[in-house]
């Protein structure tokens, strides 16, 4: 029972779990002429719940139409503005507040809106910094001024961002330092922020107590995640997230409620593993897109993620291995007190999820 009492903590955790936590605000930030414009992207249903609790309504908005939804976080222009600040040379400025809904620019009425600040840089200025009081969690802010090339800062929360000179742009990072930070991000993604990916994996690692079981269907889960990865980011591929998602979470389902009937790796099993792999994969290109990958380093920053991801991946499966030492060598004892309830847990909540990303 150990494992199963641990997934459910971890589910716990991190409920209500969203697909991706990281990448779920981008902010780009464009300087030039004298003036700024800083274009946040939001989802709106989650930033009009923020709005309201900041600004004290009786009750949360929720089932709301998109017209409706889209007016009130227009209304909220200066709780907004009281939670995202840009300060020049350490003085906070005065932007213009616009909000520009889903719907303007996209026909989904679930894709995300854009929040736009923009101004005039005040004479002289020498140093511009960012905050976002907003976000949950880390964000990427894409900044250019001028014709530099873009600086990618990485913002946690609500921190503000480190002041970027005005008058003397850095040079672009390094390919070291583009590998490192990207590597990481591949890594945080599965541990400790990729529930989905961490329920999947472990469901591939309980079928079978043989490593060579579970080192075949993890190679084959890599192989195709990382050719829908490389695919999708390059355009090649393409599936809206409200399909992706959905399909995620049952895939998570499907292993865990195979593991309760059966031991053995069985050919279908690696063609399965290979299919959820594909999925996997368009839903890492979705991280990834938001994140906004460097142009100049876009390959390494591709081959980066992933391999952070692959780490992340052999982690989970390490840990999952000394969590359950001391059954593994007694098939019994294994399957009725760690591979049964522990797959129960993952089968519940991988039904769940489905359900809540396809409908909810």
């Amino acid at each position: 029972m150990p494992l199963a009492v641990a997934l459910a903590v971890l589910v716990s955790a991190n409920a209500p779990v969203s697909a991706h936590e990281i990448g779920k605000t981008q902010v780009t930030a464009a300087i030039a002429a004298g003036t700024y414009q800083i274009d946040i992207v939001v989802d709106p249903d989650a930033l009009l719940t923020k709005l309201d609790v900041l600004a004290g309504a009786p009750a949360p908005s929720s089932g709301l139409g998109r017209l409706e939804r889209d007016r009130r976080i227009a209304a909220r222009r200066d709780v907004f503005l009281a939670h995202a600040g840009l300060w020049f040379d350490g003085v906070r400025a005065a932007p213009r507040f616009e909000y520009r809904p889903a719907g303007s620019f996209n026909d989904l009425a679930q894709a995300p809106s854009i929040v736009r600040l923009a101004g005039e840089v005040p004479l002289g200025a020498r140093d511009v910094s960012f905050e976002y009081g907003l976000a949950l969690g880390s964000y990427a802010l894409n900044l250019r001024v001028g014709d530099s090339p873009v600086q990618t800062f990485w913002v946690s929360g609500a921190d503000r961002s480190p002041a970027a000179s005005l008058v003397a742009p850095p040079p672009p990072s390094s390919w070291l330092q583009v590998a490192w930070q990207y590597f990481g991000l591949g890594y945080t993604h599965i541990l400790p922020k990729g529930t989905d990916h961490i329920l999947f994996v472990v469901g591939i690692f309980l079928l079978s107590a043989r490593w060579r079981s579970i080192l075949l269907q993890v190679s084959t889960f890599t192989i195709a995640h990382s050719i829908t990865l490389g695919l999708t980011m390059y355009g090649v591929v393409s599936l809206p997230a409200r399909a992706v998602e959905p399909l995620i979470a049952l895939s998570i389902a499907y292993v865990a409620v195979e593991n309760l009937f059966t031991n053995e790796l069985k050919p279908w099993r690696l063609a399965l593993v290979f299919s959820f792999g594909l999925l996997h994969g368009m839903g890492f290109a979705g991280v990834l897109r938001d994140l906004g990958l460097p142009r100049a380093q876009f390959l390494t920053a591709l081959l980066t993620f992933n391999a952070g991801v692959e780490a992340g991946q052999l982690s989970v499966i390490l840990l999952a291995a000394a969590a359950v030492a001391y059954w593994r060598s007694n098939s019994s004892s294994y399957r009725r007190f760690v591979v049964q309830p522990a797959s129960l847990v993952i089968a519940a909540v991988g039904l769940f999820w489905t359900i809540q990303r396809a409908f909810l």
